[in-house]
């Protein structure tokens, strides 16, 4: 089966909105550092991009979690891949998302993490699909709202293709 990519969202649009979040995280955390922390694999291109456009000092730390459920569902419960390299408590902590669909997996990681005592825990996505949304999530700084549809581009696979995209495409099956 072929499938064939038609743009979502820009290069152009993409750049220009990840520009207004680094601007307004910046003006948020005035005075103070950030610890950033993707989540693997997905968030890595957003996260740096992010970074670079966050004016106050910045620290990254990466995170890799499965989550595992019967078939094709997450059941939302993570497993840890690979742990944070640094601690979080007393630390200003931004979880960096690609994309949040079902809210699962993000509600338990942030528990999680919350249970590692940060100063203050807030959550960044650049995606939100909030019509797959089954378990509340409160999303600190969202790049674009999306329709539910099969999303590739800027970090985002299908079968491991297209995560180098520089734009968001939706994924069309012929």
């Amino acid at each position: 089966m072929a499938e064939k990519i038609k743009v979502l969202l820009s290069e152009e649009e993409v750049d220009e909105r990840i520009r207004e979040l680094g601007e307004q995280i910046s003006k948020d955390y005035e005075g103070k550092e950030i610890h950033m922390v993707c989540v693997l694999k997905g968030g890595t291109f957003f996260m740096c991009e992010l970074a670079k456009r966050i004016t106050v000092p910045v620290s990254l730390d990466f995170m890799s979690v499965s989550s595992y459920g019967s078939g094709t569902e997450s059941s939302g419960i993570i497993k840890i891949v690979k742990d944070l390299d640094e601690p979080l408590e007393g630390k200003d902590v931004i979880v960096v998302e690609d994309i949040i669909d079902s809210g699962r997996t993000l509600s338990h990681l942030l528990k999680l993490l919350g249970e590692r005592k940060p100063s203050s825990l807030r959550l960044c996505t650049l995606l939100d699909k909030p019509d797959r949304r089954v378990v509340d999530v409160d999303i600190d700084y969202t790049g674009f709202a999306i329709p539910d549809e099969f999303i590739v581009g800027y970090g985002l696979d299908y079968a491991q293709k297209y995560r180098n995209l520089p734009y968001i495409g939706i994924v069309e099956f012929e």
